[in-house]
C-alpha cells in the first residue's frame, strides 16, 4: 500500500512538472515571437531600408545605447545572454537573478535592431531561462535539490526552438551545450515539452517558413563525403581561431570604458561595411547573418569574395562583441560556416551549391560551441531535408578534431562532475572553520593539556600570537615530554613550525592534496601570515552534506 501512494505522488509530480515546462515553453514562444516582431520585423529591416550612411553607423548607435541601458536600467549587467543560461546551470546554489532581463532585452534589441553581427538567439535563450527560473522558483515545492534547474534547461530549449523554428535542436542545444563533451540529464522529457510547446507559440504568430528554403535533396558521393571530413577539420581550425578572438573581446569589456570601446569599434564597423559593399555590393556586415548566409548559397561567387566577406564578417562580430554587443553567437558561427563551405565547395567544383554551405554551418556550429549534435540536427531541421544528416555527421565530428577546448563561452565545462569533484572544486572557504580553538605560544604546556586535550579533546591545536599564526602544538610532541616539565615549558618551545598550511584563496582540491602530502587531516588556513581558520577532512566530507545533496 506505501509503495502505490508512493509511486502515484511520484506520478502526480511528474505531470505537474510537465504542465510547467509546458508553460514555460509557451511563455517563452509569446515574448520570442513579439521580440522578433519587433525588432527584426521594425528595427533592422527599417535599417535595411535606410541610407547607406546610417546603415554604417548603425551598429555604433545601437551599441551606445546598450551600454546606457545595461548601465541603468539592467543595475550594471554584463552583455552576455546565453552565457548566462550556461553559468547558472553549473551553479546549484544560485538561480537565474531575473532583475536585469527587461533592461538585458532592451539592450539586445537595441544591438541587434541596429544591425550589429550578432544572433537573436541569445536573448531568446536569456528569455527561456529566465522564465523557467522564476517559475521553477515560483513552483519550488514540485522540484527536488537534484532537479533544481529542470525549468532553466526547459526555457532555454524553448527559446531555440521558438527563434529557429526548430523544436528538436532546441531540446540537443540545451541539453548539450553546458558541456563539452557530455550532456546534462534528467531533463530530456521537460525539455521536450517545453521545446513543442514553444514552437506552437512561436509559428502561430510568425509563420512556419524554415531558416533555409532548400529544394530537392542534395545529391553527394563518396567523393563529397571526403570533402566533408576535410571541410570539418578547416571548420574546427577556423571555429578555434574564431573562438579565440570572442573570448579576447569579451576581457576588453571589462578593461575599458564603455565610450572609447563604443567609439573605436564603430569607427572599424563601418570600415568593415565600406570593405563588404565593395566586395558584395550589398549590406551583408550587418545584421545576424542570414543575408550573408543567402548570398553564400548563391552560385559564381568568387573564391576571393567568399574568402573576403568570411573574413570581414568574423571581424564585425568579434568588434560587436568588444563593443559590448548584447546578442548571440550561435547564428554568427553559423553563418562563417556557411561561408566558409561556400568556398569549400568552390574549390572543389560541387555540382550542388547548397551542400558544403549546409556542412560548413554544421561542422563551424559544432565545434564553435561544442555542440556537435545540436549542428546536425538543426541543419537537417532548419532546411527540412534529413538527406544533410550523413554529411553533416562527418563534417561535424570532424570539427571536433581542431579545435581543442575553445568554445564560444567560457562557462562550459568538459563533463558532468561527480558530488565529490564538484564540492572539492570550490573555494576552501566553504569548509573554513573560523571558530576553530587556538593556543597562544606563550601558554604553558600544561595549560594546553588540560584545556585543549582534556576538555576539548583536540589532538592539533594551532599556535597563535594575536592574529599571527606561528605553528602547529601537537599531542604526539606533549606526550614525549616528562609531565613535571609542563608547568613551565611553554607551547613555543613544542610547536611545529614546519606544519602545512593553506591560503584563503586557495580551493578544497588543493587543501586535500596539501593535507594527504603532509599525512594529517587538519590544515590551518591563512590569509598571508594571519590565521583564519582550519580545514579538515571531517569539515570537507562531511555526510550529512552529500547525503542532502545526492537525495535532496
Amino acid at each position: 500500500m506505501k509503495g502505490s501512494v508512493e509511486l502515484r505522488a511520484i506520478g502526480h509530480r511528474a505531470r505537474q512538472v510537465g504542465l510547467l515546462a509546458v508553460l514555460t515553453g509557451a511563455l517563452t514562444g509569446l515574448g520570442v515571437a513579439g521580440f522578433d516582431r519587433l525588432v527584426h520585423g521594425q528595427l533592422f529591416d527599417r535599417l535595411l531600408e535606410a541610407p547607406l550612411w546610417v546603415q554604417a553607423v548603425g551598429p555604433a548607435i545601437g551599441l551606445a545605447v546598450a551600454a546606457v541601458l545595461l548601465r541603468w536600467p539592467a543595475r550594471g549587467a554584463s552583455p552576455s545572454t546565453a552565457d548566462e543560461y550556461i553559468k547558472d546551470f553549473h551553479d546549484p546554489e544560485h538561480r537565474l537573478d531575473v532583475r536585469p532581463v527587461p533592461g538585458r532585452l532592451a539592450a539586445s534589441a537595441a544591438t541587434l535592431g541596429s544591425g550589429a553581427a550578432m544572433g537573436f538567439e541569445g536573448p531568446a535563450i536569456y528569455l527561456g531561462a529566465a522564465v523557467g527560473s522564476w517559475l521553477q522558483h515560483r513552483f519550488s515545492r514540485f522540484f527536488s535539490r537534484a532537479d533544481s534547474k529542470v525549468l532553466l534547461v526547459c526555457g532555454a530549449a524553448a527559446g531555440v526552438a521558438a527563434i529557429f523554428k526548430a523544436p528538436a535542436t532546441g531540446v540537443v542545444f540545451a541539453l548539450e551545450v553546458p558541456y563539452r563533451q557530455d550532456l546534462a540529464r534528467r531533463m530530456l522529457l521537460p525539455a521536450m515539452f517545453a521545446a513543442a510547446a514553444s514552437y506552437v507559440v512561436f509559428v502561430a504568430i510568425n509563420g512556419t517558413e524554415p531558416l533555409f528554403p532548400i529544394a530537392g535533396a542534395p545529391p553527394f558521393d563518396l567523393r563529397d563525403l571526403g570533402g566533408a571530413a576535410l571541410l570539418g577539420l578547416a571548420c574546427g581550425a577556423g571555429a578555434r581561431l574564431f573562438t579565440t578572438g570572442l573570448r579576447a573581446a569579451k576581457e576588453v569589456v571589462g578593461r575599458y570604458p564603455a565610450p572609447v570601446r563604443v567609439a573605436a569599434v564603430g569607427v572599424v564597423l563601418a570600415g568593415l561595411f565600406a570593405a563588404g559593399r565593395g566586395i558584395t555590393g550589398r549590406s551583408l556586415m550587418i545584421g545576424s547573418g542570414y543575408q550573408a548566409i543567402g548570398w553564400a548559397l548563391e552560385p559564381g561567387h568568387a573564391v576571393g569574395a567568399i574568402l573576403g566577406v568570411f573574413a570581414l564578417r568574423a571581424m564585425a562580430t568579434i568588434l560587436a562583441v568588444a563593443g559590448g554587443g548584447v546578442g548571440g553567437l550561435f547564428v554568427p558561427l553559423v553563418t562563417q560556416g556557411a561561408l566558409l563551405g561556400a568556398a569549400t565547395g568552390a574549390v572543389v567544383g560541387a555540382s550542388d551549391t547548397t551542400l558544403f554551405p549546409l556542412l560548413g554551418v554544421a561542422a563551424f556550429l559544432g565545434a564553435g560551441y561544442r555542440v556537435p549534435l545540436a549542428a546536425v540536427v538543426f541543419v537537417a531541421e532548419s532546411t527540412g531535408r534529413p538527406g544533410f544528416v550523413v554529411p553533416g555527421l562527418i563534417a561535424a565530428a570532424s570539427s571536433q578534431l581542431l579545435v581543442g577546448k575553445a568554445s564560444a563561452s567560457i562557462y562550459q565545462q568538459d563533463t558532468r562532475t561527480g558530488l565529490l569533484e564538484r564540492r572539492l572544486a570550490l573555494p576552501v572557504s566553504s569548509a573554513l572553520r573560523t571558530d576553530a580553538a587556538t593556543v597562544p605560544p606563550d601558554a604553558s604546556v600544561l595549560e594546553l593539556f588540560d584545556h585543549h586535550v582534556t576538555e576539548l579533546r583536540l589532538r592539533m591545536v594551532p599556535v597563535v600570537d594575536g592574529a599571527v599564526y606561528c605553528g602547529m602544538a601537537v599531542l604526539d610532541d606533549v606526550a614525549r615530554l616528562p609531565r613535571d616539565v609542563w608547568g613551565h615549558t611553554t607551547v613555543a618551545s613544542i610547536m611545529r613550525t614546519d606544519w602545512p598550511t593553506g591560503d584563503v584563496g586557495w580551493t578544497l582540491a588543493r587543501a586535500v592534496a596539501a593535507m594527504e602530502g603532509a599525512d594529517t587531516d587538519r590544515l590551518p588556513i591563512l590569509d598571508r601570515a594571519a590565521f583564519v581558520g582550519m580545514v579538515t577532512t571531517g569539515e570537507i566530507l562531511k555526510l550529512d552534506a552529500i547525503l542532502d545533496t545526492e537525495l535532496g
